[in-house]
């Protein structure tokens, strides 16, 4: 297949890749038989979407797409479990990870019990004093003053941990399992080593929903009332988004569904971090992942690991406010220790330059909260999963994160029982680790050679793949509300990209300190403007910065966005290349 407008090596140094044949066909096929636009087309045949389910695939709904809860292994006993402490007005403590899937999961729970009269303790560990998951200590207190402990977004690889429990203990996780599980009442995870991993793609919110739904009918059977579930689907979507789980089956309703709920704006917490972030349009994908997730995730990471929960589980405006606040601040201060951990993991990875198929770096006093947001930027710098260590004491404390078809979370599961961890665990796309300081190298050596195969099967490394061509004449408002119904986009569901040919840059300038905004048409066509968000921290911005006047090749996702009280259409741009 010959590059993509002849584009071998653009300004990111990809080759551009446009739709295959077969692809394309497929997709002028669909557009005939349905009567859909041929963009919109060709996201529906990239997803093997037949044109007679065209219609349902456009407008999900979580009806037709809800799994049967009871398919869980234990989930009938972990529901039963939590109605009899409700209805009996039990003491519960909910036990819950200290980023946005966690904290979304707890005020799941919180929500739902609030709706029936009941509160519950929230307790979420200290990233740095705790680490990740269940620890003795706390469980141990924690039981002594309740009935029930559930364990949300954790919990699954923590046998000892909960072993020191004198109460019942419900883990509601999505984490790789093991081979055994904890000694606890009931474990619901759809990635259980037990399980058929048909539901492996739902996210800790997901599963802790999937237990409300069975709760309800419990309380439905027995002649008691059920809060409405729906109402809490925000909470859904937003961790669905941002813990990066794949937009397939069930949630794209959950997301779809959820954008909705959080658009009536009824949520204190979502609404305050939405007014802090500026978020002045109906909410979409793109703004849970990267407006409000980072605030959200900021507590854990350099503030107090339960502000998050708070803000999301808020019922007062005022209060609502001042979370929100917080962690607004906490996040510029995570992005300036950000920026400095990450121009040293990468001068690391430049430096290193092994054949290594993973990218990794390690150093001394990096703060542990933000290694993980490195090892993205890192990967996203590389192409390869990434691993970035912060060292203290002789002792690491990690995050990586990895590049779709290559399993992370069960290569670090197997270092860790091969005793090149001190422990380790996660799920496909992302995993934490805690290493001895001596052992850094040949751990990530042997990560490497574990990784061999799935990153040599991986197709289109170094590629960037391109939807079709588009002229700043079709990119209407119309068109996108079209292509958002093929939505929502993200992890597994990517969105069109678009080439853009032989486009004069009206004007480029920076954007705050690391964004770009240019201007750009072609002959007879309206002017389009695009951002490339983070575009000067790399090669592209600094090329574009300069080419007014000059004709390029522009790559990019379509969204729409508000100005003035009027919906436009811009690009979300990804790459260029000179033409000629």
């Amino acid at each position: 297949m010959t590059a993509f407008l002849s584009v071998e090596s653009s300004l990111t140094g990809r080759l551009w890749r446009g739709p295959e044949a077969t692809l394309e066909r497929a997709a002028e096929a669909l557009a005939q038989d349905s009567r859909l636009p041929l963009p919109v087309s060709r996201v529906l045949a990239a997803r093997g979407v037949p044109a007679h389910e065209a219609p349902l695939y456009l407008d999900p709904k979580l009806r037709d797409l809800l799994p049967d809860p009871s398919s869980l292994r234990d989930m009938d006993k972990a529901a039963e479990r939590l109605v009899a402490a409700v209805l009996a007005g039990q003491r519960i403590a909910i036990f819950a990870d200290y980023d946005v899937d966690g904290g979304a999961s707890a005020a799941l729970l919180l929500d739902w019990l609030r709706r029936q009269g009941r509160d519950a303790t929230l307790y979420i560990p200290d990233r740095i004093d705790e680490g990740y998951g269940p620890n003795a200590p706390a469980i141990a207190s924690l039981s002594q003053g309740h009935d029930l402990i559930i364990c949300v977004d954790c919990g699954t690889l923590s046998h000892e941990a909960l072993a020191a429990a004198s109460c019942d203990v419900i883990v509601l996780d999505h984490h790789q399992g093991g081979e055994t599980l904890p000694p606890v009442l009931a474990v619901v995870n759809p990635n259980r080593a037990d399980e058929d991993g048909s539901l492996g793609h739902l996210c800790a919110a997901g599963v802790v929903f999937l237990t409300l739904v069975r709760c309800n009918s419990l309380l439905r059977r027995d002649g008691h009332p059920q809060p409405d579930l729906i109402p809490l689907l925000d909470l859904v979507a937003l961790a669905t988004v941002a813990d990066v789980a794949p937009l397939v089956g069930v949630n794209r309703a959950f997301v779809r569904q959820g954008l909705l709920v959080m658009a009536r704006r009824e949520r204190p917490g979502l609404v305050a971090l939405s007014d802090v972030a500026r978020l002045d349009s109906a909410p979409n994908a793109f703004h849970l992942g990267f407006l409000l997730g980072p605030r959200i995730n900021a507590g854990g990471r350099v503030g107090r690991a339960d502000l998050g929960a708070l803000c999301l589980s808020c019922t007062d405006g005022r209060q609502a406010e001042r979370l929100a606040a917080e962690l607004d601040v906490l996040n510029r201060d995570r992005r300036a220790i950000e920026a400095a951990v990450r121009d040293e993991a990468l001068a690391q990875v430049e430096a290193r330059a092994s054949d290594s198929l993973v990218a990794w770096a390690a150093g001394d006093g990096w703060h542990p909260g933000v290694v993980g947001i490195v090892a993205a930027r890192v990967k996203e710098a590389t192409g390869l999963p990434s691993v970035v260590i912060g060292v203290e004491g002789g002792i690491g404390k990690g995050s990586a994160r990895s590049v779709p078809g290559v399993d992370l979370g069960r290569a670090i599961q197997r270092l860790s029982a091969e005793g090149l961890l001190l422990k380790g665990g996660g799920h496909a796309m992302a995993a934490g680790l805690t290493i001895e300081e001596a052992k850094i190298p040949a751990a990530m050596e042997r990560l490497s050679q574990l990784l061999s195969r799935e990153m040599a099967e991986r197709p289109g490394a170094g590629e960037l793949r391109i939807s079709g061509l588009m002229d700043p004449a079709g990119a209407t408002v119309e068109l996108m509300q079209m292509l958002e119904r093929a939505g929502p986009f993200g992890q597994a569901a990517p969105a069109p990209r678009f080439a853009f040919a032989e486009q004069l840059i009206d004007s480029a300038g920076a954007m705050g300190d690391s964004h770009l905004r240019l201007r750009f048409r072609s002959p007879g066509s309206p002017v389009l403007e695009a951002v490339a968000w983070g575009a000067m921290n790399g090669p592209l911005g600094p090329a574009l910065l300069g080419a007014r006047g000059r004709c390029f090749h522009l790559a990019g996702k379509l969204e729409l966005s508000q100005w003035g009280g009027r919906e436009r259409v811009r690009l979300r741009l990804d790459d260029a290349a000179p033409v000629g």
